[in-house]
């Protein structure tokens, strides 16, 4: 087998270990952090996507600021929509 097959199905070997991480958080006795890990674990996979499957390890720089442009923004619509709901009182007791 080349190279390459052996490195997709490395990647291929971690997005398993990372689902069975999911799961495993899930159901595991983490409390309020689970949200938080779960995200942190869904980030780790769409890294994986985007570098090995979408090829953006091949690229040049312009299109890897570009995801990386898309990431930031999420970020930013993920932490303002937080803020609202925080100021709502949504999330008091």
């Amino acid at each position: 087998m080349s190279g390459k097959a052996w490195t997709l199905i490395g990647v291929w070997a971690a997005l398993m270990t990372l689902l069975a991480l999911t799961v495993g958080a899930t159901f595991g006795p983490f409390g309020a952090l689970k949200p938080a890990i779960n995200l942190a674990i869904a980030f780790a996979k769409a890294g994986l996507i985007f570098w090995f499957f979408m090829h953006l390890r091949e690229e040049s720089w312009l299109p890897r600021l570009v995801a990386v442009a898309a990431v930031a923004w999420l970020l930013i619509l993920f932490g303002l929509t937080q803020a609202d709901l925080v100021t709502r009182g949504v999330f008091r007791a």
